[in-house]
């Protein structure tokens, strides 16, 4: 069957293939194609896939099972009171590592996923690492409770609900709104060690 094209031409191209394929006359329309992409990425990223994620990875499971180097934390956590108490109140670790609110958490989560770089250096791989880097991460922790006023301590425990009658003299002292407001002192700076073993010269 003979072909109709003449020899040295090319097929013509529908109205809408050319269309298609013809590059914008201005590279501003390139936006319309880049802005649906990110329009769509966003749309993922912040529906309930996304958070459902973000609740795995701030479970039990998770933290107990994700990585090896996590065990001797763990352990500790066990044989608090945070884990088991006469009341039947139980904290995990996310509700003292990750503060509350949706994008205070991602910003943790995001932190938490740069810090996997450290764990396939294997700094902390051996009890004696965790150990050797015992005080670097609990002053990490201790830092990041006394920048946000203790915001995840606060998500449990409250001033208000505080029944002072049943304290201690001193740590109903140290529990009043004035005596707050002039130390500026908050939950963490009182409140170290009480899951996880105290570095050797902790202050």
């Amino acid at each position: 069957m003979n072909d109709p094209t003449p020899a040295g031409t090319q097929p013509k191209q529908s109205r809408a293939d050319s269309w298609i394929w013809r590059r914008p006359r201005t590279w501003l329309l390139l936006g319309i194609p880049l802005g649906g992409f990110l329009a769509f990425a966003i749309g993922i990223a912040f529906s309930g896939g996304f958070e459902a994620s973000l609740q795995y990875a701030s479970s039990l499971k998770f933290c107990s099972s994700a990585c090896h180097e996590m065990e001797t934390a763990y352990q500790e956590y066990t044989t608090s009171t945070h884990f088991k108490n006469e009341f039947g109140v139980a904290a995990t670790c996310a509700d003292c590592h990750v503060p509350p609110g949706f994008i205070p958490s991602l910003i943790r989560h995001m932190k938490a996923s740069i810090e996997v770089y450290q764990h396939l250096r294997g700094k902390l791989a051996t009890p004696a690492k965790y150990e050797a880097h015992r005080a670097e991460l609990a002053q990490n922790v201790w830092n990041e409770l006394k920048a946000n006023d203790s915001a995840e301590c606060r998500s449990c425990h409250g001033y208000t609900a505080m029944d002072f009658d049943k304290q201690g003299h001193s740590a109903a002292k140290k529990h009043d709104a004035a005596y707050l407001a002039k130390s500026g002192e908050t939950c963490i700076d009182c409140h170290k060690g009480i899951v996880h073993k105290l570095p050797p010269d902790a202050s």
